[in-house]
């Protein structure tokens, strides 16, 4: 009797969308499903992975975390993602779902392709692609860049040949998707979530399954089982960059040919001493992120007095922190925090005024 195909589900969406506290809950009302997480972030404070790795679900041990820190995952498929995959997959006791989260900067396609690779495909089945969207940022205009703007700058720079790096990718996380769960939906009064919708709808030919979810708490009922087999549908799932590629192959342009670059996002680590007022330090760090358009600010903080570390997860001026688990025994109470942004942010001046508001 042929054994049954490992499911796997590839949570994406842009940075600060809310991916891990989803996971997080769904860790958590699993259901005692043994469940494998890989992780992946761009930086090299791998913030995501040590939080999930805190939350003590039994279905999802420490050696059931992997985290994938070269790279974003869509750049980095064969050399980090398939052996990954490979390693998980000859383990004696084998987990009964497979859950990837993106790096927020990540394209979905790569990904769900490489699970066509002949020694995948036949051990493991893609059972969705999640989709998860910060609805405050829609609604705030986040990916809605201004295009009269951009045509003029077109005009006086030839190089410049595509849309804004935000907007492309964020389109591209919407058209993978077998389900939208639009997250957030707390902080938008019923008018507010009507736009957003709308917004959604325009943005991708494709018409994904779309969820409302707020403190990212969505049922694993919903996200685990989709049954999708996303791997066998990947050609109707083209990103920008992959479409603009057949296009001017068809007219015979010369022209490179890459995944996907990353060459406009930045993201650097801000090290701090203890920080003995939390609350005043986050007011200060408002006004930081939004004179330099921080795109997300996440990481830990030691707080004198407090025997747990406290977690700092930025989004715009929208800042949540909460204290997740206590510092090990050993363990170095380290205040650190990444910082991500578009390549031409003053990385200097961030850091600075970072460390000046500590």
């Amino acid at each position: 009797m042929l054994q049954q195909k490992i499911p796997a589900t590839v949570i994406t969406g842009f940075l600060g969308a809310g991916k891990t506290t989803i996971i997080r809950n769904m860790l958590m009302n699993a259901g005692g499903k043994k469940i494998a997480l890989i992780i992946n972030e761009f930086g090299d404070l791998g913030v995501d992975g040590e939080v999930l790795k805190g939350c003590g679900a039994e279905n999802c041990s420490e050696d059931d975390i992997i985290e994938l820190t070269n790279g974003c995952i869509c750049c980095t498929v064969a050399d980090d993602f398939v052996p990954t995959m490979q390693k998980l997959l000859e383990r004696d006791v084998k987990p009964d779902h497979i859950v990837i989260e993106t790096s927020g900067l990540a394209l979905p396609q790569p990904l769900v392709a490489a699970f066509n690779w002949p020694d995948i495909r036949t051990r493991v089945t893609v059972d969705g692609v999640v989709t998860v969207v910060d609805g405050a940022a829609v609604a705030a205009g986040r990916f809605a860049d201004d295009h009269d703007r951009l045509e003029a700058q077109r005009a006086e720079d030839e190089s410049l040949d595509h849309e804004s790096p935000i907007e492309e990718l964020f389109e591209d996380q919407l058209t993978c998707a077998d389900l939208i769960v639009l997250n957030k939906t707390d902080l938008l009064d019923a008018d507010g979530l009507l736009r957003v919708k709308a917004e959604l709808a325009d943005r991708i030919a494709r018409k994904p399954a779309l969820i409302e979810a707020r403190h990212g708490e969505v049922s694993p009922l919903v996200l685990l089982g989709l049954g999708a087999g996303s791997e066998a549908d990947i050609e109707n799932r083209k990103s920008h960059h992959e479409l603009e590629h057949e296009a001017l192959h068809e007219s015979g342009v010369p022209h490179d040919h890459h995944h996907h670059d990353h060459d406009e996002f930045e993201s650097f680590v801000v090290p701090l001493d203890a920080i003995a007022a939390p609350d005043l330090f986050v007011e200060r760090l408002k006004p930081i992120i939004e004179a330099h358009d921080i795109l997300r600010l996440k990481g830990f903080l030691d707080v004198p007095g407090k025997p747990m570390r406290l977690v700092v997860q930025a989004v715009g001026s929208r800042i949540e922190t909460y204290f997740d688990r206590p510092w090990a025994a050993g363990e170095s109470r380290k205040s650190r925090l990444v910082v991500i942004g578009l390549h031409d942010q003053d990385a200097k001046a961030i850091f600075d005024a970072i460390q000046a508001a500590a």
